[in-house]
């Protein structure tokens, strides 16, 4: 049943993010069938999509999709801060790609289930249940991940591209586009993803430090202090309880 719910919320969130505020007018005068989806009451009228057409824009969906999903949720600072751990560890490939990027990924699934549950329960459920237009779902969906992109995202940031695309100062939240909020929330992603990458090397610069000079003042400066940095860097994350204080610290530092 989660996995089922949590499936129902990435396609609305892909849908929402990829055709709020859309609509799609076309008519074939052909035998091919039509589906009938019924944007609102303006005036009586109902808007039709071909068959062609929908797979057209579910083909778009299932290509732009993994990149929305990546780049609206906490995928970009969590990999980006384990890679940073990898590096300050200079353990090479060690964790592996394979390794970082499903525990990014898993991260990933809890911070954001908040957020995936606000939409299934708000646009998947009424929707399915014929309550909400296609158009209504897609606006419900897209609202807790704006949100959440909202909470996550500096003001600087968000000033930034409203100034470059030359939109009007917007009274409310609701009032920024999503193509003006993305962008913000990902350069903002980078910032602190930065931030906390050189808080991590801080103690491990500390320690290669006081390796070098020590064999330096040994005389021993044919030995590549490496040798001797690595193990302690080793031991100091293992004792510290390192991967834990690690993801606790991705985690607390989301706002959902």
């Amino acid at each position: 049943m989660v996995r089922a719910r949590i499936l129902a919320a990435f396609f609305a969130a892909s849908m929402a993010l990829s055709l709020m505020g859309a609509r799609a007018h076309a008519e074939d005068e052909d035998r091919t069938p039509k589906i009938e989806i019924n944007f609102g009451e303006e005036g009586g009228k109902r808007s039709t999509w071909s068959t062609s057409i929908k797979v057209v824009v579910m083909m778009t969906l299932i290509s732009i999709a993994p990149a929305l999903l990546i780049l609206t949720t906490s995928f970009t600072r969590t990999i980006i801060v384990l890679g940073f751990m990898r590096h300050a560890l200079s353990t090479q490939q060690l964790p592996p790609n394979i390794v970082l990027i499903g525990l990014s990924l898993f991260l990933t699934m809890f911070i954001m289930t908040p957020v995936w549950n606000r939409i299934y329960e708000d646009a998947y459920v009424p929707y399915q249940k014929g309550d909400l237009t296609e158009k209504e779902a897609m606006e419900r969906a897209a609202k807790p991940i704006r949100t959440f992109m909202g909470h996550n995202t500096r003001k600087k940031d968000l000033a930034l591209f409203l100034e470059l695309s030359r939109t009007p100062q917007p009274e409310t939240f609701d009032d920024v586009p999503s193509t003006v909020l993305a962008p913000a929330f990902v350069i903002s992603e980078l910032r602190t993803a930065f931030q906390m990458g050189f808080l991590i090397f801080l103690p491990f610069i500390i320690i290669d430090l006081v390796v070098a000079s020590t064999l330096m003042s040994l005389g021993m400066v044919m030995l590549p202090p490496a040798m001797i940095s690595l193990p302690l860097k080793i031991l100091l994350f293992v004792l510290a309880d390192g991967w834990r204080l690690l993801v606790q610290a991705i985690v607390t530092s989301f706002v959902t």
